[in-house]
């Protein structure tokens, strides 16, 4: 069994951080899209959700709609074997009321991260 590779600075802390590294088989994607209630808490509970199963979010987008009474959520997961026993329970939260899969390549996500990378260049002072 190998140990992970450390990063530099964390080798000397008392809680390492292992070195990200990309996956040599990269596994499919889906966007689940979520339309739920929009009051505190809502996200809370749907990533609590996931975290409670080691299941892991690779992005997340929320924005409101309907004058932001509910809001819409994208999730971009990986698509495995516990997918969908995730989208039964999400299904099962008291603020969600609907939940699509939909085939994602993470594209639409890459362009968000590229268009918030250039909002923050424009807006840092």
């Amino acid at each position: 069994m190998s140990t992970p590779d450390i990063a530099p600075d964390a080798a000397r802390s008392a809680h390492p951080v292992p070195v990200p590294h990309a996956a040599p088989d990269a596994r499919p994607l889906v966007a689940l899209r979520l339309v739920v209630n929009n009051h505190p808490g809502v996200m809370s509970h749907v990533c609590g959700l996931f975290a409670r199963r080691a299941f892991n979010v690779e992005a997340i987008l929320c924005t409101p709609v309907n004058g932001g009474e509910v809001s819409r959520i994208w999730l971009l997961v990986v698509d495995d074997e516990r997918l969908e026993q995730m989208v039964r329970q999400v299904r099962k939260l008291h603020d969600v009321l609907d939940v699509r899969r939909q085939p994602a390549g993470g594209e639409a996500f890459a362009r968000l991260a590229d268009c918030m990378a250039a909002w923050e260049s424009e807006t840092a002072g």
